[in-house]
């Protein structure tokens, strides 16, 4: 077993599969891995903790500094866990026309997601909710749209919004 194993021994075989594929993957340079390990931790755990940077590090045979540098320059790898339901709101330029910016303000508020936690990725003191301005979401023609999780919504009015927050908030 390797030392990465034995300082996460609740990681399933089957994600250590995965992670050896991917390192296959690149073997003139295994730190060309780095970027898929942390994509693969994020999908497994909802974000990539501390203990995720280190473990890719020792699967890689890196200092945790090498791989955290490239975890803090992507925004789409997320270094805190997110609300159990994820807003992500949509700032492309048509759906930043039919109103999305006010959108977002207005989920956040209603939310309670003012604690900043990235950039422009908001969370709700209970962590319930978070909020995020993302690229666009492919459906420029029902703007404003946006995602809870991975359903998408399109036509968004802040009217959808309270009878979404309202089903959301009896789960």
């Amino acid at each position: 077993m390797n030392t990465a194993e034995t300082v996460l021994p609740h990681l399933d075989q089957g994600f250590i599969d995965e992670a050896e594929k991917i390192i296959s993957q690149y073997p003139v340079s295994k730190r060309s891995a780095s970027l898929p390990l942390l994509h693969l931790w994020q999908k497994h755990f909802g974000y990539v903790s501390r203990e995720g940077v280190e473990w890719i590090a020792q699967k890689l045979e890196l200092e945790p500094i090498a791989v955290e540098e490239i975890a803090t320059f992507y925004p789409m790898i997320r270094l805190r866990p997110l609300g159990k339901y994820q807003f992500k709101v949509c700032r492309t330029l048509s759906c930043a026309l039919a109103g999305s910016y006010q959108l977002f303000d207005y989920i956040k508020q209603n939310c309670n997601a003012l604690q900043e936690v990235g950039h422009h990725v908001y969370l709700s003191e209970d962590g319930q909710f978070s909020v995020e301005f993302v690229e666009c979401l492919a459906a420029c023609g029902n703007a404003p749209v946006m995602m809870i999780n991975e359903e998408e919504w399109m036509d968004v009015t802040k009217e959808k919004i309270q009878e979404i927050l309202a089903q959301l908030r009896k789960k």
